[in-house]
């Protein structure tokens, strides 16, 4: 039983649901994570859908080039980080009540926590903080058998890369990893 949450991507939600399905019960609900009512909501849908809550995985992310840190305006930075970091702590802060011994967080950082992005600083940051998140978070929960992990992914080949980086700049990221190129979920 899977619970996904969703912007506005309504095909490529179906699409997914359809193939989860073909395994298990999938719900899908789109809403923004940014907002902390929607975080809350749907940790009740899951609930009220499937009354348990053994798993959850935080995913959410967008980023924006910008070249210089001059360039980076207020309003991007409390975007990036209403949309990679705050939905995290309110998921999870929803999602708790209904954890037991055994349950398990998956937070995903990306590797830019760890290796910085000369044109996404804002993100990079968020990512950052995701990983400190997870071992704090790792730490307050252990006595009551809730396991925290992390993953940190390199570059997939998303609608989020896609959109974000000119494609003359692509390439050049690919060369960073040893199989030559990003990740691509089609492949």
């Amino acid at each position: 039983m899977i619970v996904i949450s969703y912007l506005n991507e309504h095909s490529d939600a179906k699409q997914t649901q359809r193939e989860v399905e073909m395994h298990t019960e999938c719900l899908i609900v789109p809403g923004d994570l940014s907002k902390e009512k929607y975080c809350r909501e749907i940790v009740k849908m899951a609930i009220k859908r499937f009354q348990k809550l053994d798993i959850l995985i935080n995913n959410a992310a967008l980023h924006y080039e910008t070249e210089k840190l001059q360039e980076l305006s207020t309003q991007q930075l409390l975007t990036t980080f209403a949309t990679n970091v705050y939905p995290y702590f309110w998921v999870t802060k929803a999602a708790l009540p209904y954890m037991k011994k055994g349950s398990s967080i998956i937070n995903t950082s990306s590797v830019t926590a760890y290796r910085g992005s000369a044109s996404l600083i804002d993100y990079a940051s968020t990512k950052g903080a995701i990983v400190t998140f997870t071992r704090s978070l790792s730490s307050n929960l252990a006595k009551k058998g809730i396991r925290v992990n992390g993953v940190a992914p390199g570059p997939i080949w998303t609608p989020l890369i896609a959109s974000s980086f000119s494609v003359k700049k692509f390439p050049c990221l690919a060369v960073k990893y040893p199989w030559g190129e990003p990740v691509n979920p089609q492949k």
